[in-house]
């Protein structure tokens, strides 16, 4: 499959974007294409699964793909490093579309976007306000206000609050940036240590194996600067801004992540969307629906003929 490395400039934050564009068989530069923004995970990168597994299936679909790296992240600019910002991240994909409008190959009015766990849940925010996007596809999406508001703060927001402020204060005064590691360093040592969750035990091997491993995917967090996610919603105002054809998958096999109760979420509150779409695979997990073969063919199934449709 042909595919680019670009960079295009986040003009509001004064850095470079990194990119990859990848091109369907038999690519005519002189037409024009529908598109889809493919958006990684939170920990991710742009060379895993928003290229290598969703966007190479959509370019053979068909679609010109362009899967960045979100600002902070991988081979985009933005300093300190691993912060994960949602507001930053859903501009971020404003500013993948203000590229991919001026390349002359794009068709303008045929743009859509898929996102995987929480670019999922970023794609969905994304939408409620960025009428360019005609159609949208999480895959295991996951609201990452909400996780972070649980699970990722053992239940105490207000606590990880504090000890977010306490951080940021020693780091403005000299001390060294707490970047915290998300997951353990193998699925054994995770199983030794009582960290037995599906999700946590899945990502692990995606992350920290050959499966996935990539350099630009680092799976840490700058923790002083995650605050704003804790007052984030990714599904906000769905039930009137979610214009859009709207598409949740989700698998059954559930973890503590909480994709699939978050795709059920998404796709009860786009009550004003054109088109909703729940679509629940009943033998694979979050992490199947990364790369596993059967699970993302299966997947591919029902998005094919949605964005068909749409776009």
């Amino acid at each position: 499959m042909n595919n680019k490395k670009v960079t295009f400039r986040n003009a509001d934050m004064a850095w470079d974007m990194s990119a990859l564009i990848l091109f369907p068989q038999g690519f005519d530069k002189s037409k024009r294409y529908p598109t889809m923004i493919s958006v990684h995970p939170f920990g991710s990168c742009k060379e895993q699964t928003s290229s290598a597994v969703y966007g190479k299936a959509l370019a053979e679909l068909g679609y010109v793909v362009i899967a960045f790296d979100a600002s902070f992240q991988g081979e985009s600019g933005g300093v300190p490093r691993y912060v994960e910002d949602p507001s930053q991240r859903v501009e971020d994909i404003s500013r993948a579309i203000d590229y991919a409008v001026n390349l002359p190959y794009v068709d303008q009015d045929r743009i859509g976007a898929l996102g995987i766990c929480g670019g999922g849940a970023y794609v969905f925010s994304a939408a409620l306000t960025e009428k360019r996007l005609k159609a949208v596809v999480g895959i295991t999406p996951v609201n990452l206000g909400r996780l972070f508001r649980e699970g990722f703060s053992e239940y105490n927001p207000i606590g990880a609050l504090e000890s977010m402020a306490a951080q940021r204060t020693a780091e403005a005064q000299g001390a060294e940036l707490q970047v915290n590691e998300l997951l353990p360093p193998s699925v054994e040592f995770a199983r030794e240590n009582g960290l037995t969750d599906r999700d946590v035990c899945e990502a692990t091997d995606y992350y920290k194996t050959a499966r996935g491993q990539s350099e630009g995917g680092a799976t840490r967090m700058l923790f002083s600067h995650a605050q704003k996610t804790l007052s984030w919603d990714a599904f906000a105002f769905a039930e009137t801004l979610m214009t859009q054809p709207v598409m949740a998958v989700v698998g059954r096999k559930v973890g503590a992540f909480g994709a699939y109760r978050d795709g059920q979420e998404i796709y009860g509150k786009s009550v004003a969307s054109k088109d909703r779409q729940l679509v629940e695979l009943q033998d694979w997990s979050h992490y199947d629906l990364y790369d596993h073969p059967e699970a993302v063919r299966i997947a591919m199934d029902s998005i094919e003929p949605f964005l068909n449709k749409h776009l």
